[in-house]
């Protein structure tokens, strides 16, 4: 468990949520007893004393949690391929968007071979919580590297992040003093220039839109998808959503960080007063 934990590369509220999980089966099961001799069976009577009664989304994210492990462990012959196979999904409430798999953004994160400008969009979304447009938005003198925060203008609000982003901004920021945070591959044609507000006086570049953005999205998670149509950017942000209030993040906190204006918005992550 510990080697899991502290693999490169896991942000720390993934290694928190984890940890939750992971803790709790080994205070069930016996820290001591060697892995090998764990079974499904047992795994399955653990989350039934565990987590038996919780709502559908604690139990999926525990759930989810054993699954990287039990991957995890399996790939070096420590488990059986098997552990986690007996627990099924449980449904969640109707009407919300179904958060992404912690794993899966993981392994996300962790895909050396995608542009350094969607990692570093994708991971920004992630941590802030923060609307695709209101990234979108973002100039390069708005932000506050320092801090970790970047300032949306037309919104009055402050995007905040976490260390990964922060890790990656200095490198797509570059020696840019102006202009759009992300830019668009190329240079716009004379038929379809942007307004100067979103052209990059450094590259001639234009600023990212929002279509191509999910686009790209959409393309490099199809794989990680089920459904195998991809993830949205919306879905995104939600899954940050999501996954700190099962973290136990509440109504306000979520508030301050995603900039959501009503606490009504957030029943679906988080018990509201005076909401379902």
């Amino acid at each position: 468990m510990t080697l899991f934990l502290t693999r490169p590369g896991l942000n720390a509220d993934t290694v928190r949520s984890y940890n939750q999980t992971l803790t709790r089966l080994c205070r069930h099961l016996g820290e001591d007893v060697p892995l090998r001799d764990v079974t499904s069976d047992r795994i399955t009577e653990v989350f039934a004393a565990a987590w038996g009664t919780a709502a559908g989304a604690t139990w999926n994210r525990h759930r989810a949690a054993l699954r990287s492990f039990a991957a995890w462990a399996a790939e070096r012959g420590w488990a059986a391929a098997d552990l986690a196979a007996p627990l099924d999904r449980r449904p969640e409430p109707r009407g919300r968007t179904r958060p992404i798999d912690r794993s899966r953004l993981e392994s996300l994160w962790e895909r050396q071979d995608l542009p350094l400008r969607e990692r570093t969009l994708w991971l920004l979304l992630y941590e802030s919580a923060a609307p695709a447009e209101w990234a979108l938005s973002l100039n390069v003198e708005h932000l506050d590297l320092p801090g970790m925060r970047g300032e949306v203008k037309a919104r009055g609000h402050w995007l905040r992040w976490q260390s990964g982003t922060a890790a990656l901004l200095p490198l797509l920021v570059g020696d840019r003093r102006r202009g759009p945070l992300f830019l668009a591959d190329r240079r716009p044609g004379p038929g379809r220039m942007p307004a100067a507000a979103d052209l990059c006086p450094h590259t001639g570049r234009g600023r990212l839109s929002y279509e191509r953005a999910e686009y790209l999205f959409k393309r490099a998670t199809a794989e990680l998808d089920p459904e195998g149509g991809g993830y949205t950017l919306h879905r995104l942000r939600h899954s940050r959503l999501a996954h700190l209030g099962e973290d136990g993040w509440s109504a306000p906190m979520l508030m301050s960080l995603s900039g959501h204006a009503s606490a009504r918005t957030l029943h679906g992550f988080v018990r509201v007063a005076g909401g379902p």
